[in-house]
């Protein structure tokens, strides 16, 4: 499994748009809106590494509104169950 997450600056008055146009793509987890710099951040969780590309260039990029994304592909990902699972029985 490959995830990113896509920063994504937009046009204020279409944020919302934006936001429900881009999380109905397939892969597309999650979209949060966030302060500071950037907008947005959309979650993309994808079984094929090149499926980040697909998505970020033929779905996020093509979204009215937007001026400017930025991926970052995550190495690892740890959560809050991994961390317990890997405790259990040490108790």
């Amino acid at each position: 499994m490959f995830i990113a997450l896509v920063m994504i600056r937009c046009n204020p008055e279409e944020v919302a748009q934006a936001a429900r146009a881009i999380v109905t793509e397939d892969g597309v987890q999650e979209v949060y809106s966030i302060t500071g710099e950037w907008d947005l951040v959309a979650m993309v969780r994808v079984p094929e590494w090149e499926d980040i590309n697909r998505i970020v260039t033929e779905h996020i990029h093509q979204v009215e509104g937007l001026q400017r994304t930025e991926t970052h592909v995550a190495f690892q990902v740890l959560s809050k169950s991994d961390l317990e699972a890997a405790y259990q029985g040490f108790e």
